[in-house]
């Protein structure tokens, strides 16, 4: 299980987001503010912080500074602030990621799990299955139904974002920032072709769709072709 300080002055945000990550299987260590939080991360040592800007004694961006001053603990940050110089400037003090507000926590629990991969603190099956199609992230191998696809670079990531949310569905945007970290920017034809050209190799297109779904205005699912429906 994964060990999460959530920093978040809202109470009603800050109970919302502890059920949901409790829902998804964490455990959670809540605060409302930044020194208990710094107390708690250094005594705790937990696995991640989600760590809100607005807080009441000081603000997340001075908290973030401290805390890397003593730690290297994983922290996104959650943001109302939607600004690229903001966002760059969080990430060079020391941020792994950030969520812009309004979020799902499907979108927190993937960002936590990405975040967690990148800094090696993951136990995840390094072959992800769905159906018939076959993801080795060691080997960067993908097989459909035991046949061999080859793949760019891009297409793997793209590919293995969907599967590791197999099932959910997955906005552009959300894609963007993972696989070509543009969260603030990019274009959703980004996403929009590379998909094509991995439908192709997958043996589908986007009429005729087996594992990759779109949703029209929402974004885009994988899901194993016998619960497509």
């Amino acid at each position: 299980m994964v060990q999460v300080l959530l920093v978040e002055d809202d109470v009603a945000i800050r109970t919302a987001l502890t059920r949901a990550l409790r829902e998804h299987g964490h455990v959670v260590t809540s605060l409302a503010s930044g020194m208990p939080a710094l107390s708690a991360a250094v005594e705790q040592k937990p696995d991640v912080i989600l760590l809100d800007l607005g807080l009441p004694d000081v603000d997340g961006a001075d908290v973030l500074s401290m805390l890397r001053a003593v730690s290297d603990i994983p922290v996104i940050v959650a943001t109302a602030r939607d600004d690229e110089a903001e966002m760059v400037r969080l990430l060079d003090i020391g941020a792994d990621d950030y969520v812009i507000k309004p979020f799902t926590a499907g979108q927190l629990n993937a960002r936590i799990k990405a975040v967690l991969r990148r800094t090696g603190r993951t136990d995840e099956d390094p072959v992800l299955t769905v159906g018939g199609l076959s993801i080795d992230t060691r080997s960067y191998e993908v097989t459909v139904d035991g046949r061999p696809v080859e793949l760019a670079r891009k297409e793997f990531e793209l590919l293995l974002a969907l599967a590791r949310r197999a099932g959910e569905v997955v906005s552009k945007r959300d894609l963007l920032s993972e696989v070509w970290q543009l969260a603030w920017g990019g274009s959703d034809r980004t996403v929009d072709v590379h998909l094509s050209w991995l439908r192709r190799k997958l043996g589908e297109s986007a009429a005729e769709p087996r594992y990759l779904h779109s949703v029209r205005g929402v974004g885009v699912r994988l899901v194993a072709p016998e619960v497509a429906g």
